[in-house]
């Protein structure tokens, strides 16, 4: 789970790492009435869950009450890569010298969390990677120990070059090493960390990616969801995993792997996936249900291909599934099925009955899909 990133600054606070004074604002008139407590020129950024908001206008800055009543109104209402602004973050502005990086992974390779330090902040840091690679500190932490005092002032040590400023970085380190750990955080990112004209460090921005499998340990965390559309619900609630995409090729598929694959062999054939939809391991004929109602209320969907290699999903599940959903919904566009392993046999019998034809062959799949969207028969 996502959380803004005035939510991600209160967990901040809660744990020491100063961060600018502020306060979320829905409406121009209560923007301004935040830069008149906070009585100095502030800044109006766009809360919402995607990346690019300054580029995209979504961060404006306003020297009085007034100009910060008149930026948010064009902040508020606009859209963000699909995404409408409904809230802005207002906080002082500051006087910034310098800009770092500081933020906190899950290495999946290495099985452990991986601190990264850069003295190149304030931009993307897969530029960064890409670009610069040896700005890029590297450090594991052994989660038995946790991160340990020299790993801290060796952090800060590749910041700054000020023992007192190393000092302050260090300290933000180790508080942040417990945000990411006591959070249970898959990220926890500080972009940039800045050090003012006075020779404060501050965290000027604020990123927590929250583990999902956790939340239930964190109801405080859980309640800061926001920003979910009625698909998203939807999916969360049957347990499904989906991720809206720009294309016309509705998928269904069992497993992230073979979702990601599917996907491949759909571009490499010249189509566009619209959405990413993994139903799991232990599918139900409900989870299929609710993955057809996700997928068809998509406009731009002009076929759908169910791709599913059964293992501990059941194909006759699956197949029921798809019965249950064209005898509930009103279908207009196109289904292809693909479908192999545990209960094939039984599930093409299901099929059939509905005379529905499948494939084993994932490629005939994906080309007959192709076929079938740009034809508009099914």
């Amino acid at each position: 789970m996502n959380i803004h990133e005035y939510q991600a600054k209160e967990v901040f606070a809660r744990y020491g790492i100063p961060v600018p004074p502020g306060r979320v604002a829905t409406s121009p008139a209560e923007v301004r009435k935040i830069a008149s407590e906070l009585g100095k020129p502030v800044v109006v950024k766009a809360q919402v869950h995607v990346g690019g908001r300054g580029k995209a206008g979504g961060i404006k800055f306003g020297t009085t009450p007034s100009e910060a009543e008149k930026v948010a109104s064009q902040v508020l209402g606009m859209s963000i890569k699909g995404l409408v602004v409904e809230k802005v973050l207002v906080t002082a502005s500051i006087d910034v010298i310098a800009e770092s990086y500081l933020g906190l992974v899950v290495d999946r390779r290495a099985k452990k969390p991986v601190f990264m330090a850069s003295p190149a902040g304030g931009v993307d840091i897969e530029e960064v990677a890409r670009t610069t690679p040896e700005k890029i500190f590297k450090m594991h932490v052994d989660p038995c120990v946790g991160l340990l005092p020299y790993q801290s002032r060796f952090l800060a040590s590749k910041l700054d070059e000020d023992s007192k400023l190393r000092s302050q970085i260090a300290s933000i380190a180790h508080k942040l090493w417990r945000v990411f750990w006591e959070m249970d955080c898959s990220l926890a990112e500080i972009n940039p960390l800045v050090r003012t004209k006075d020779g404060q460090i501050i965290a000027l921005d604020a990123k927590i990616n929250l583990d999902d499998n956790a939340l239930d340990r964190h109801p405080d965390l859980a309640a800061m969801r926001e920003g979910e559309t009625e698909h998203d619900r939807m999916a969360r609630e049957m347990g499904l995993s989906y991720v809206k995409l720009d294309g016309s090729i509705g998928c269904c598929v069992n497993g992230a792997g073979l979702a990601m694959a599917t996907m491949d062999l759909i571009k490499h054939y010249g189509g566009e996936p619209a959405n990413f939809l993994d139903i799991g391991g232990s599918s139900s004929p409900d989870k299929v249900l609710t993955a057809m109602k996700i997928i068809c209320s998509d406009p731009k969907v002009k076929a759908v291909f169910f791709n599913i290699f059964g293992g501990i999903t059941r194909c006759d599940d699956v197949a029921t599934g798809i019965v249950a959903a064209l005898k509930e919904m009103d279908v207009k566009v196109p289904i292809v099925i693909r479908l192999t392993g545990t209960n094939e046999e039984k599930a093409r019998e299901i099929l059939g009955k509905a005379n529905l034809k499948s494939t084993t062959s994932m490629d005939e799949g994906v080309r007959q899909v192709l076929k079938t969207a740009q034809e508009g028969v099914s």
